[in-house]
């Protein structure tokens, strides 16, 4: 599970840092999901509620997991840190982000807060990967969107109405992550 890699030497650090903020698990299941999906030893976990933002400074990899609440809003722990993570030097990093809303409860909202944590590290000079298409999804808006609304700025997951096909999405996006961080 998590771990804090002040406590790792840097060879034994796997070669992704994969961060999340998780109020009711489900977004730290799927950070699991994407550990076991790209392969032992290649994602130490850490939740933002254990571990501070600024580890993601010993990573060239990093991977980013946030959940959308209600209208739109930041998940709590990622709200708490918010100001924290302008303190990482995301020079040069390669960033990924994955998404948990609800498209059908929140159709307005639809991955929000992915879209504030994708601007938030792109600004600051991370250099963003893992973009996913919008087919297949039913939703009326997001700021998770780019490339005129056809491509989520990460990958966009939605387990209240589409669970079943969580674990493909992750498949298929783990794959194309691996491929752009050049593992």
């Amino acid at each position: 599970m998590s771990q804090t890699p002040m406590s790792q030497a840097a060879s034994s650090r796997a070669p992704i840092g994969l961060f999340y903020g998780s109020s009711t698990c489900y977004t730290e299941i799927v950070a699991e999901k994407i550990r076991a999906q790209l392969g032992d030893g290649m994602v130490d976990v850490f939740n933002i509620a254990d571990t501070p933002i600024i580890e993601a400074e010993f990573y060239p990899r990093v991977i980013l997991g946030i959940p959308t609440w209600d209208y739109g809003e930041l998940q709590e722990d990622w709200d708490e840190i918010w100001d924290e993570i302008d303190q990482v030097n995301w020079q040069g990093k390669k960033v990924a982000h994955f998404g948990l809303g609800d498209q059908i409860g929140y159709p307005e909202w639809f991955l929000d807060a992915l879209g504030y944590l994708h601007a938030k590290v792109a600004k600051l000079g991370a250099e963003p990967c893992g973009y996913w298409p919008v087919t297949g999804y039913e939703f009326e808006a997001s700021k998770a969107l780019i490339a005129n609304d056809t491509l989520f700025v990460g990958l966009a997951l939605d387990d209240e109405n589409e669970f079943s096909q969580t674990d493909e999405r992750i498949a298929t996006w783990c794959e194309q992550v691996k491929a752009e961080f050049e593992l």
